[in-house]
C-alpha cells in the first residue's frame, strides 16, 4: 500500500500547466448547468498556462496542494476586492481536481489559505460563491462561514446571484 503525500506549497511558475488543467477540470465541473455553456468555455480558455505563469510570477498569492505526482489543487487570495464586505482577506478561488473531491483535502487546503492570510496581517475573510454552486456553498457553511452579502454576477445576457461567506 502506499501514503499519499500532501504538500500545501506557494505555486511557481513551472506549476502553471498542471493549475490550467484543475482549473479546466474543476471549472468544467462545478459550473456545467450552472454557468451558460459558451461563457463557461470562455472563461476556462483564458486561464492557459501563461496566464497561469504571469500571475504567480507577478506576485499572485497561489498556494497548490501536491501530491508528490502531481497538483490536486489550488487556492489564489489576497486582499478582499469587496468594499461591501467587512473583511480584509479574501480566497478568490479554491478549486481541486474532481477526482480528488471529497477526501478532506479542500478542508485542508482551505484552512492553509485561510492561515496565509491571517500571517500577512489580513482580519477576516470573505469568499464569493455563486448561490447555485450547492456543493461550494455547502462547503463554506460547514466550515463555518455566514453569508454577509449577496450581488448578481452577469455571464452573457445571464444573471446569476452569488453570496458572499465571511469568518471574522
Amino acid at each position: 500500500m502506499s501514503t499519499l503525500t500532501l504538500t500545501i506549497r506557494p505555486a511557481r511558475p513551472a506549476d502553471a500547466a498542471a493549475i490550467t488543467a484543475v482549473h479546466d477540470a474543476a471549472w468544467r465541473e462545478a459550473y456545467r448547468g450552472v454557468i451558460p455553456g459558451a461563457h463557461l468555455e470562455r472563461m476556462v480558455q483564458r486561464r492557459g498556462p501563461l496566464w497561469w505563469k504571469r500571475a504567480i510570477t507577478r506576485g499572485s498569492l497561489v498556494l497548490v496542494l501536491d501530491t508528490g505526482d502531481r497538483i490536486a489543487g489550488y487556492a489564489s487570495m489576497g486582499r478582499n476586492r469587496a468594499a461591501a464586505v467587512r473583511a480584509e482577506g479574501e480566497i478568490f478561488e479554491l478549486y481541486l481536481d474532481p477526482i480528488h473531491q471529497g477526501l478532506g483535502f479542500g478542508s485542508r487546503l482551505f484552512g492553509a489559505a485561510k492561515s496565509e492570510l491571517a500571517e500577512r496581517g489580513l482580519a477576516g475573510l470573505v469568499v464569493w460563491a455563486l448561490a447555485d454552486n450547492d456543493r461550494a456553498c455547502a462547503f463554506y457553511g460547514r466550515r463555518g462561514g455566514r453569508i454577509a452579502a449577496r450581488a448578481l454576477e452577469h455571464f452573457g445576457t445571464d444573471l446569476r446571484e452569488r453570496v458572499a461567506y465571511v469568518w471574522p
